[in-house]
């Protein structure tokens, strides 16, 4: 079986959606991709493809321009991404599980004209034209005529391929811009793994995010099929429509992993047509791994990086047993040093925090260059790192070993929920003096957060101030609880000690 992450030298740079074309061309009866009962051949995406690329041209909507997507998974979802991107044009998918005033915030900043949306996004005002993407009327009446052709368009690499919004409450959450060189080359670091005309990629994470785009788009490039999952995530359903579809190929996050291997019957399911799974956004226990490995057939790969880009770290766990508790080595051509908070480069062993430079990274936060200029590090040549905020350390085999991660971020369900965020919501609270946030164990999301709170006088009872902050932030980042404390554990230097607060937690009841 190849395993090489990426190819030996660097191939030169291909647009995805010109891929496409050359695959429907080829190959044009068949399945490019399918949800339930409905499907679309090659040629018949390549043609949706070109429909909505010439329906964003009439509407002048011109190349590195933006559109929004946001709602559900589904074949409407991915052929208006795909046109768009043959158009030239930004696509900023966002997040379902946010308020309204984060949706409008984010639609704001990416300068979206038209914003796709299903009917799981509510109403809300905005200044861009809204089209809902799950009534076939409604996209009957915007889409030009079938078999227009559009302007054709010579996407180059720098040009912004998506914006990826990180997850906030207070302000504009982030939106991390990756230019289609980025997403290329995630496409070329595929080569190895056995993407190809026939290939079977389930899909049963967002289209909003970067953890299901790095597996979506190398299925989609390499000529393969591309199968949605519909609804709710469902350990049976899954596995029953992996064994019907004859699945080659998986992205889940470690949460998904654990309902999985947990499901009663797993064992009972015909698996054997996997080649390779995938893993990514959240810490994988080497346990789960292990278990993943010595039950479901095909190999088994877990990149570390992050949706910035910089460096990626490749553990091909079923060619290293014996390093599960590792995130893998640097991928080819990605530069990973650890540095200490002053900014110098530790020595070999010790701990510090991980930057990574590679051809694969974000061009900025969108409209923040402040935000930018802290998530970079440039060595003494003056090359570009990016910051993960994770402390770690290398072996002497070159593995990389995450210690703890300095920025605290809590991931729940694959969605990166951000303590300070919700501090700052606590702190808006007249009966809160403090507050901090930890993420604790689940067995449901992976991680979910909990609050700390010291309390003024007049406190109201745990569950309604619980109530009070779930009913301001969005899905993915309620709290689980609230516990009261007289006063939060400090260090010397006065910084809360969240490792303290997560074990006392753990240590409850």
């Amino acid at each position: 079986m190849e395993t090489t992450p990426t190819p030996a030298a660097p191939l030169p740079f291909q647009a995805i959606a010109d891929l496409m074309r050359a695959h429907a061309a080829a190959r044009p009866e068949q399945v490019a991709l399918r949800q339930g009962e409905r499907f679309l051949r090659w040629a018949e995406l390549d043609a949706a493809m070109d429909r909505v690329a010439a329906t964003l041209q009439r509407d002048g909507i011109a190349p590195r321009q933006a559109i929004a997507i946001c709602g559900q998974n589904s074949i409407d979802y991915a052929v208006l991404f795909l046109g768009a991107l043959r158009a030239g044009v930004t696509v900023a998918p966002l997040p379902t599980g946010t308020t309204v005033d984060q949706l409008r915030g984010m639609l704001a900043d990416s300068g979206a004209r038209i914003l796709f949306a299903d009917a799981s996004v509510p109403a809300f005002a905005c200044d861009a034209r809204r089209i809902r993407m799950d009534d076939p009327d409604a996209l009957r009446d915007w889409l030009v005529p079938a078999g227009t052709q559009p302007a054709p368009v010579t996407v180059q690499p720098e040009w912004a391929f998506n914006i990826i919004y990180s997850s906030g409450t207070t302000g504009t959450p982030k939106g991390i811009i990756q230019p289609h060189g980025m997403r290329w080359l995630h496409v070329a670091r595929a080569d190895g793994y056995g993407y190809g005309p026939s290939s079977v990629a389930m899909v049963a994470t967002s289209l909003c995010s970067n953890t299901t785009l790095v597996c979506f788009f190398p299925a989609m490039a390499k000529g393969g099929c591309a199968v949605l999952t519909e609804g709710r995530f469902d350990a049976a359903g899954y596995l029953a429509l992996a064994e019907r579809v004859r699945a080659t190929h998986a992205m889940l996050v470690p949460v998904q992993y654990q309902r999985l291997m947990a499901h009663p019957d797993f064992d009972r399911y015909d698996l054997k047509s996997f080649h390779m799974k995938f893993c990514t956004s959240a810490p994988f226990p080497a346990a789960l791994k292990a278990d993943v490995l010595r039950r479901w057939p095909g190999g088994l790969v877990e990149y570390y990086g992050m949706t910035e880009g910089g460096g990626t770290c490749i553990l091909e766990a079923h060619l290293y047993p014996d390093k599960l508790h590792t995130v893998g080595k640097p991928a080819e051509g990605h530069d990973i040093r650890l540095i200490d908070e002053a900014g110098h480069e530790v020595p070999a062993g010790e701990i510090g925090e991980v930057v990574g430079r590679s051809g694969a990274m974000m061009t900025a936060y969108h409209n923040q260059p402040g935000k930018t200029r802290e998530a970079e590090w440039y060595d003494a040549a003056g090359n570009r790192f990016i910051r993960t905020g994770d402390v770690a350390r290398f072996d002497a085999d070159g593995f990389l070993t995450l210690m703890d991660r300095r920025k605290d971020m809590i991931i729940s369900g694959g969605f990166n929920v951000y303590p300070s965020d919700l501090e700052a919501v606590l702190r808006e609270h007249p009966a809160v003096a403090d507050a901090a946030v930890v993420g604790v164990p689940s067995a449901e999301w992976g991680e979910t957060p909990v609050a700390f709170v010291v309390p003024r006088a007049k406190a109201p009872e745990a569950e309604a101030l619980r109530a009070w902050v779930n009913a301001r932030v969005g899905k993915i980042q309620r709290l689980a609880a609230v516990r009261y404390l007289d006063e939060l554990p400090r260090s010397d230097i006065g910084k809360v000690l969240k490792r303290e607060l997560r074990e006392r937690y753990g240590g409850e009841g």
